[in-house]
């Protein structure tokens, strides 16, 4: 225990240190041009488990603390991290108590208080919410005011390390007077307070049009008076990667466009022009791909894709599910869709070093001859048309994706890979701003998973991944119960896994916590929760006129908007 108390106390000593630009006045460097290919649908990342709505968001609400770009857990809302050093969290580890910054005020000019800490609990934990980021409330049984500007987070059991409610950008602060009829299954209908939360961010939504553009002005009530330095910005959304990048790297026209996943041959000749550069964070972005366990069948109506829909007829089968991950070879993957910003992986949790496994690497290399011996030991026989069947269910999948050149080329590589073993695919691709906008009227999310297989890429806030392995527990699938929100998409639902979670949450010394970790993450590679292709660099397109900007793989990129300036 003293060596995880040792930990807490230095990360809270090693707050970052450097040096933000300058400003001359809030507002002195114009507008902020911003692009995203994928298309924000929400300015709530309470309702979507979306990247792109959770980094947008971040530029208006935030959390009490954040992670900056070397991991290390810093204060935004609140004055300081509590440690048990500092008597902020107790020694029974039971609870935290933050402070806030004082003088703290919404955008409208109202104060930040420990009530709206209080509120934004109740609205992710209220029944028939559907919170997509409810595993930051994992065990969270009370948050209190002790007074106006102090937070009191109560744990069912010691929480070893309790950074979780509160901190990142997929659990900010939202406030209680703006939601306050929006709890349950009313959140969706707020549509006012979901496309323009009141926040204490650098900037302000003056207008947001839903899967198009957003467009912010400074927060007059901003903490620091001289930032931001951009008097508006805008956010684009829509379109595709290569022209995303192109609008920074060739043309100029935008200062940051996020997530470029584009062919490094494309992004190389791009930046031949001398706009702009290609910034580069690696974190626990992993590429993978999901295995319906359940049926799918149109006819199932709204029992379709969830465990009343029952065994999926061939992706229950343990036997196809490691076939279908050894015939990938993930070496070309890389080569044709990532280069040096990714690596091939069996894990699905990559980083950081002390958590990753090397137990699980029996799916690295190809073996076409291995997978094709394990369906036929498994009585699916090739047919005449080559594709495999078995009690008349044939081996013929529904592939999806968001819509993206490399997405698609992933596809089509793999697509051939599992032509060889007798698998049959039809491929599918989606609007980004749809596939992951998180609507539960719309047939084509990705938490609704209307498809035998479906590829995305996730990752975590922080360095710590409880919360994030926690996503993975039975009660986070997403089902019409729920709003199709939560974060277990594949529907894995294991109760070794989930008691081996539990454990993870009440232990303290750091290598126990991180072989618990290998453990979670080895029960699901070898359990075929799903299939790890990439450990993904997050490259970005900056424009080299934008100064300020620091690369952060362990929270929204966007987390230091407010430093953001023009070169002069």
């Amino acid at each position: 225990m003293q060596k995880f108390r040792i930990l807490l106390a230095a990360s809270a000593a090693a707050l970052a240190v450097q040096a933000a630009p300058a400003f001359a006045e809030r507002g002195s460097d114009g507008d902020l041009k911003i692009i995203f290919w994928q298309a924000v649908s929400t300015l709530n990342p309470y309702l979507s488990g979306g990247t792109k709505e959770v980094y947008s968001s971040s530029m208006v609400i935030e959390p009490l603390a954040r992670y900056d770009e070397t991991g290390t857990l810093v204060p935004m809302l609140a004055a300081d991290i509590p440690t048990i050093e500092n008597g902020g969290v107790t020694a029974d580890m039971k609870s935290i108590t933050w402070k806030l910054k004082p003088g703290l005020k919404w955008s409208d000019g109202t104060p930040v208080t420990a009530d709206d800490a209080i509120f934004t609990w109740k609205y992710c934990t209220a029944p028939d919410g559907g919170c997509a980021q409810a595993a930051y409330y994992e065990g969270v049984t009370n948050v209190e005011a002790i007074d106006p500007s102090t937070i009191k987070i109560s744990f069912s059991e010691p929480k070893p390390y309790p950074y979780s409610a509160f901190v990142g950008a997929q659990s900010p602060l939202i406030q209680a007077a703006q939601f306050k009829d929006c709890m349950g299954a009313k959140a969706p209908e707020c549509t006012a307070a979901n496309f323009g939360p009141i926040g204490t961010g650098p900037f302000v939504v003056k207008e947001f049009k839903p899967n198009d553009v957003i467009t912010f002005e400074a927060n007059p009530n901003y903490r620091d008076p001289a930032k931001p330095a951009f008097a508006t910005a805008t956010l684009k959304g829509g379109g595709d990667a290569a022209s995303a990048a192109r609008s920074v790297l060739e043309t100029g026209e935008y200062d940051y466009a996020w997530n470029m996943q584009v062919e490094p041959e494309v992004l190389e000749q791009m930046m031949q022009a001398g706009k702009g550069k290609i910034e580069v964070a690696f974190g626990t972005q992993v590429e993978r791909i999901d295995l319906n366990p359940f049926g799918v069948d149109p006819s199932l109506g709204d029992k379709r894709s969830t465990k009343e829909a029952g065994p999926h007829p061939a992706l229950s089968d343990p036997a196809v599910r490691r076939a279908l991950s050894i015939a990938i070879d993930r070496d070309i993957l890389v080569e044709a869709g990532y280069g040096a910003n990714g690596k091939p992986t069996c894990n699905i949790l990559p980083a950081p070093d002390i958590y990753v496994s090397t137990a699980v690497d029996w799916c690295l290399k190809q073996d076409i001859e291995g997978a094709n011996k394990l369906l036929e030991d498994a009585g699916w026989k090739m047919g005449p048309d080559g594709i495999r069947e078995k009690n008349g269910v044939k081996l013929s999948f529904l592939y999806q994706t968001s819509t993206n050149s490399v997405r698609q080329g992933t596809q089509a590589l793999v697509k051939d890979m599992w032509k060889q073993i007798g698998v049959d695919v039809e491929l599918r691709n989606i609007s980004a701003s749809v596939f992951f906008g998180g609507d539960p009227a719309s047939p084509d999310t990705f938490q609704k998973f209307y498809a035998d297989v479906q590829m995305y890429t996730n990752n975590f806030d922080g360095t710590d991944p409880e919360k994030y392995m926690a996503g993975w527990k039975c009660d986070k699938a997403p089902t019409p119960a729920n709003g199709w929100q939560g974060e277990n998409e594949p529907r894995y639902c294991n109760p070794e896994y989930d008691k081996l979670v539990d454990t993870l949450g009440k232990t303290g010394k750091l290598e126990e916590r991180a072989a618990i970790a290998k453990q979670l993450n080895d029960m699901l590679s070898n359990d075929g929760a799903q299939i790890p292709l990439i450990h993904r660099g997050q490259p970005s397109a900056v424009n080299v006129t934008l100064d300020g900007v620091r690369m952060n793989a362990w929270d929204s990129e966007l987390w230091n908007v407010a430093d953001w300036s023009r070169k002069k």
